[in-house]
């Protein structure tokens, strides 16, 4: 069922199954011990979606071969590691205050070290984030920063929630918007970013990513007929194209850019390159061209 303005989803159906699907690719990471997330595992077992629980019980078939989960292991330790840097970074320059937008199933503020001082504020639905919370409280884990749940749809008035839940926003902060904005309508993005830049003093830190075409998740112009077969095989039972907003959007670097961020950039082709993964030379590949992870600080 194609998106409208105000659906709503758990992490077991429509868009909310994506998340499901990223942290089974981080388990998949962590048992190759390219990234280290040991709760993404049990966060996806609790879920209990059967498609992702066979994959990482070794029972998905002959649709996954060992390829596949190769690539869907090695695509996320990049992703993961890409964003991991960044905090770690940003907190080493000083940053206190960190914003994880839909943060689904991300254990970042569990697993990594955190200095003694840091609050990290996570924003997602509020049955994603009730979900996520108690599980991980029943697996005894806890968190390594001062944590605070903000449980709204940022198509809401997600800053007044933020603010009401203990953000300052005049402290710099660092935010992630990872594998977030194709599930945004297109004038939510740019909405999203102006509150980023309202929320942030100089000085503030922003990641995300840049992806040039949206053909890769709507089929539109591909030619790769079996591209929605593709995706099946890494898991969504759903079309692609109808958890994704479709329209014109701004090209974010440019945005950013117009609304005072310096913004840089890496080619995830060239991320695979630099930690020494095989790039696949196929359609799929192809119409991730020029697919970039992308940094910010607002001057």
């Amino acid at each position: 069922m194609a998106r409208t303005e105000g659906d709503t989803w758990d992490l077991a159906s429509g868009v909310g199954a994506t998340a499901t699907a990223v942290a089974a690719s981080r388990a998949l990471a962590h048992r190759a011990t390219l990234i280290d997330d040991p709760w993404a595992e049990p966060l996806v077992k609790a879920v209990g979606m059967e498609m992702f629980v066979q994959i990482l019980d070794g029972h998905g078939g002959a649709d996954h071969t060992e390829t596949d989960l190769q690539r869907m292991a090695q695509g996320m330790a990049v992703r993961t590691r890409y964003f991991d840097d960044f905090l770690t970074e940003a907190t080493a320059a000083g940053i206190r205050q960190v914003v994880i937008l839909a943060s689904g199933l991300d254990t970042r503020s569990y697993r990594l070290a955190w200095p003694a001082d840091a609050e990290v504020f996570e924003i997602d639905q509020p049955g994603v984030i009730d979900f996520k919370t108690s599980t991980l409280r029943g697996l005894g884990a806890t968190p390594a920063a001062g944590m605070h749940t903000v449980g709204i749809d940022l198509r809401e008035d997600w800053p007044e929630a933020l603010r009401t839940n203990g953000f300052d926003p005049s402290q710099p902060t660092a935010w992630i918007a990872e594998g977030l904005l194709i599930y945004l309508p297109p004038e939510a993005q740019d909405r999203l970013f102006d509150h980023i830049t309202a929320l942030s003093p100089t000085g503030s830190r922003l990641a995300t990513e840049f992806m040039p075409s949206m053909a890769a998740f709507t089929g539109e112009g591909a030619e790769d007929v079996d591209g929605e077969e593709r995706w099946r095989k890494l898991g969504f039972s759903d079309d692609l194209a109808d958890l994704v907003f479709h329209g014109e959007r701004s090209h974010v670097i440019d945005y950013l850019g117009g609304l005072g961020w310096r913004v840089t950039g890496d080619l995830v082709q060239e991320l695979f390159e630099a930690h020494g993964f095989e790039n696949h030379e196929d359609d799929m590949a192809e119409q991730f061209t020029g697919f970039q992870y992308i940094s910010a600080t607002l001057s």
